[in-house]
């Protein structure tokens, strides 16, 4: 049986977060909430925020957007980059909006590095230098990814625990971070600002029972991904823009295997399990996020119950709200 903490000052108006790894079942929960309750849904995925990306980031098609608008999709060209930092000031302006129109934020996805911004702040990180990322990605050609991951485990070892090997992008930053500042990412990070934004959070980590069965899920939705036209929508986003495999957008899971494909880098016939494995693996470090980096309630995202289970919470959760208000 769950029991659930003291709610906080009334003065502190409701949000709720819903959290959990890719095809956990998030948006549906979400959708079902907002059947039922006056809430607002902000998304927190780091690919969707990419115009023109739909078939890979399993984005919300038109209709269900029409029906359930998502704040925070669409928000940039594929050859821009977004970050935690900008994630954070954008999710506050939207949630004071729609507090102030006397509803609920409710903000999903699983992108964890954007949920612990919102909720901690970010460290006064260093800007990005250009000449010292070309340095590291030069040094990776040369070694690989996973050395690069094993010299920082030396210098910054929370940080690489918490890392894939070949999570290029972000071991990249953390290099980055350690070489212009002579400290560790994780140490800075330990700095940042600790105190919640003005709001009583319901956080909620949906999380599986069975590690095969998402895998199976997870399986079944690059299957959908492909049929769907993933390599088509990719061609389409290379003809438009001016896009490298380097970018933040074709770093994004699904697109950067298609990617290699495309180029002849990979084999066409491992596509397929090439991006169920990377989206595997993607699965598993958010598990470990939500698991190691966050206080949450957590529900199995397997329980075929799971919308009404949640709504049940959700339910008592703004009902004491209301009494304490």
């Amino acid at each position: 049986m769950l029991t659930f903490a003291a709610m906080n000052a009334p003065s502190q108006p409701p949000a709720i977060l819903i959290m959990g790894p890719t095809a956990s079942g998030k948006t549906a929960v979400a959708m079902a909430l907002a059947d039922r309750f006056p809430v607002e849904l902000i998304s927190v995925d780091s690919a969707q925020v990419f115009r023109d990306m739909n078939v890979g980031t399993a984005k919300p098609d038109r209709a269900t957007l029409a029906r359930y608008p998502h704040r925070l999709i669409d928000l940039i060209s594929p050859e821009e980059s977004y970050s935690a930092a900008k994630f954070r000031t954008d999710a506050l302006a939207a949630m004071a909006e729609i507090t102030a129109a006397g509803k609920v934020p409710l903000l999903v996805g699983g992108t964890m590095m954007y949920f612990r911004a919102l909720l901690h702040g970010l460290a006064d990180l260093p800007q990005a230098d250009t000449q010292l990322r070309a340095e590291i990605d030069a040094e990776a050609a040369a070694n690989g990814w996973p050395a690069m991951h094993a010299k920082l485990a030396l210098f910054d070892p929370l940080t690489a625990a918490r890392l894939h090997p070949t999570d290029s992008q972000r071991l990249q930053r953390a290099l980055e971070i350690c070489r212009l500042t002579g400290r560790p990412m994780s140490e800075l990070l330990a700095e940042s600002e600790k105190q919640k934004p003005p709001y009583n959070f319901l956080s909620i980590s949906l999380l599986p029972s069975s590690r095969t069965v998402l895998h199976e899920r997870i399986a079944h939705r690059f299957d959908e991904m492909l049929l769907a036209g993933l390599d088509d929508e990719l061609r389409m986003l290379r003809q438009k823009y001016t896009l490298h495999p380097n970018l933040p957008s074709m770093r994004c899971v699904g697109y950067r295997q298609a990617w290699e494909a495309q180029d002849g880098t990979l084999p066409k016939n491992e596509l397929r399990d090439r991006g169920i494995f990377a989206t595997r693996q993607l699965a598993k470090r958010q598990i470990t996020w939500l698991t190691n980096s966050f206080e949450a309630e957590n529900f199995d995202c397997l329980d075929p119950a799971l919308s009404e289970i949640i709504a049940t919470r959700v339910r008592c959760f703004l009902e004491n709200q209301s009494e304490a208000s």
